[in-house]
């Protein structure tokens, strides 16, 4: 007995029909997504660098949509159970070529169907559980980036106060520093004033001490010159 053909199996469908590419090119993109889930499928789509692999992409979120919509299946538990591209009509044309002659050119189109089923019982347990493990990892992993920003946030926070301790304690410094050569600077200003103070006193001790001087001197020419004029005196009288 022969098996189900592929356009009899069961499941959601979508169909482009006509498309101006070769089977061939499509079915290269095709083949990478059969079988797959219809998330991880969205994603190899999305990152093949063809030109079909767009096209296959749009037919793929409309036999979703079709599930979605018509046979209540949420999108998380499908997958691609078939996916092919029949070929289409072909346009022929003709190129001149040398002497007379003409070269056949085809323009090939296909059909492109993409099929999706309900993921089974087992299939979906599997799947739940390899989330659940994905989300615990991820928790752990999310609680450990926050404990590690914690403990960094901490040490920034002593290494932050410190570099204050340190910039208060320079500025305590500089302000001693400063008091310490405003003091001598004040110092060396009131040394001269006192100097000259010393030199002005010292300067009339002086002139005093010559005028005593002088007037002693003149006391004892005074006395000296007083016995002659009495010599003088007694030689007159006799």
């Amino acid at each position: 007995m022969p098996g189900l053909k592929t356009n009899e199996r069961e499941g959601t469908k979508a169909v482009l029909r006509n498309f101006h590419m070769s089977a061939s090119k499509a079915r290269q993109v095709l083949n990478l997504v059969r079988g797959e889930e219809v998330g991880f499928a969205s994603e190899i789509l999305a990152s093949t660098q063809r030109e079909a692999a767009d096209v296959i992409g749009k037919v793929l979120a409309s036999a979703v949509a079709n599930a979605q919509h018509n046979d209540g299946i949420p999108a998380e538990e499908l997958f691609i159970s078939a996916c092919y591209a029949d070929e289409g009509t072909t346009m022929k044309r003709w190129r001149p070529r040398a002497r007379g002659r003409a070269s056949r050119i085809r323009k090939r189109s296909c059909h492109i169907t993409v099929i999706v089923s309900r993921m089974d019982d087992e299939r979906l347990e599997r799947r739940r559980a390899a989330i659940a493990a994905s989300g615990a990892g991820r928790s752990r992993r999310v609680s450990e980036s926050r404990r590690r920003a914690d403990l960094q946030g901490r040490a920034t926070k002593r290494q932050t106060q410190k570099a204050e301790d340190a910039a208060a304690a320079a500025a305590a410094e500089e302000a001693e520093e400063a008091e310490s050569a405003a003091a001598i600077n004040a110092g060396e200003e009131v040394a001269p004033e006192q100097a000259s103070t010393d030199d002005s006193v010292t300067t009339e001790a002086t002139v005093e001490t010559e005028a005593n001087a002088q007037g002693s001197d003149e006391a004892a020419e005074a006395s000296s010159d007083a016995p002659d004029e009495d010599a003088t005196n007694e030689e007159k009288g006799n």
